[in-house]
């Protein structure tokens, strides 16, 4: 079940606000997906990214994958834990496997994500 509180990407990354700051992750669908999540390559504290632009990368068994901004911002923290136990995606995706918390540049931009259930419908099409 997709927490209510967030707001996701057709992309499968979520992102949770506090202010305008904005916790990033991907989504229990996408790590499903990957399997195993084995290695994950982050960005640095003060990179800048815009909505929709390449921020890290995931390794699993079966591919490596990239992770997407799903706002434009820049990154004020980085989720250190995951270098040493990137399984962290697998088992915690919307808690402790957080990636990234960045300072929207712009917070009109977050309009554009899915709501809970329309993310979900998404999920649910693909799997059709």
């Amino acid at each position: 079940m997709n927490p209510e509180n967030l707001q996701y990407t057709k992309d499968h990354q979520w992102l949770s606000l506090e202010g305008d700051t904005g916790t990033v992750g991907i989504t229990d669908h996408a790590q499903q997906q990957l399997g195993d999540i084995l290695f994950i390559e982050l960005p640095h504290v003060g990179d800048t990214f815009d909505a929709g632009e390449p921020f890290g990368s995931l390794e699993s068994a079966k591919a490596v994958s990239e992770v997407y901004c799903p706002v434009s911002g820049e990154v004020v923290q980085v989720n250190e834990s995951l270098k040493e136990t990137p399984e962290l995606v697998n088992s915690e995706p919307y808690g402790s496997g957080w990636m990234i918390k960045m300072k929207l540049t712009n917070p009109v931009g977050q309009r554009s994500l899915l709501s809970a259930a329309d993310y979900a419908a998404l999920t649910r099409q693909e799997k059709e």
